[in-house]
């Protein structure tokens, strides 16, 4: 698949911006918040950087976490082989095994989601979660090893299962969008199906920085996940008001939190403390 170039990244974020401008305007879940609020300019060089920093640091890990798989399943690491898939799964139609790839992937990003809240782990996804304000840009501000962990745990198990990840090429730019859906400053909580599917209004109490809310929501798609183990937060009629990373405040700037993960901060140590422990 070819990579997006500077064009095509600035035109995205520009139909996105005008988007989420106008559904932020007319449906906002905090009305006093600017679009130019702070953190905007770090974010906006999220945008601009994941593509190509991101990715490549990405694509670079999968690559090599599959060598051993592939190994270990006898088969060669060709784009064929990958492409092709293998096994029972890689008979079912393209629709069945992309719909079975999203309930496992979200699976395997609820607990690497958890994972992430939990020891030195966090001082990575931290970063993501030191916006202070939410909105459709904040989806971006991801440490590149954050991106890295997910990705390549997702890869493994999908494709250690056998399927083809043609199944889920056409549903990857959803599953992209609505991810920045969910961090847009909207009040949509989708009524009775907020259980079914997950809302902006469920994954702002994920970003709380409210102890009641702290370290709950992990699903990026499916709140049956939490649900079922235990993390689900939704209080009918109330909304997260207080976001970042209370008690650690983190560098404001791109660089300085690319760099933050590597720095000694026993602040961040003491908020973990027990939290994934008193949720399991």
């Amino acid at each position: 698949m070819r990579e997006p170039g500077f064009s095509a990244v600035l035109i995205g974020f520009l139909v996105l911006a005008l988007a989420f401008g106008i559904i932020e305007r007319l449906l906002p879940a905090n009305r006093a918040q600017k679009i130019l609020r702070p953190g905007f300019a770090t974010d906006l060089i999220y945008w601009f950087t994941t593509p190509f920093l991101t990715r490549t640091v990405t694509q670079i890990g999968v690559i090599i976490a599959l060598i051993p798989l592939f190994t270990l399943l006898g088969r060669p690491l060709t784009k064929e082989s990958i492409l092709a898939g293998y096994g029972i799964v890689s008979d079912w139609p393209l629709g069945m095994q992309a719909f079975a790839m999203i309930v496992i992937g979200d699976f395997v990003g609820y607990w690497m989601h958890r994972a992430f809240h939990a020891g030195r782990a966090w001082r990575v996804h931290a970063v993501h979660h030191s916006s202070e304000q939410l909105d459709w840009l904040a989806a971006v501000r991801v440490h590149p090893l954050n991106e890295l962990g997910n990705r390549v745990a997702q890869t493994v198990v999908l494709l250690g299962i056998g399927f083809s990840p043609l199944a889920v090429a056409a549903y990857q730019p959803f599953l992209t969008l609505y991810a920045i859906f969910l961090h847009a400053n909207v009040r949509a909580d989708f009524g009775p199906l907020c259980y079914l599917i997950a809302t902006p209004a469920f994954h702002r109490w994920h970003h709380t920085s409210q102890a009641e809310g702290r370290d709950r929501n992990f699903a990026g798609l499916l709140p049956f996940w939490d649900w079922l183990f235990g993390t689900f937060y939704l209080p009918h009629g109330r909304r997260a008001e207080r976001f970042g990373v209370e008690g650690a405040p983190l560098p404001h700037g791109w660089w300085g939190q690319l760099l933050y993960p590597f720095r000694k901060c026993p602040a961040v140590d003491q908020r973990l403390s027990g939290t994934i422990e008193e949720i399991s």
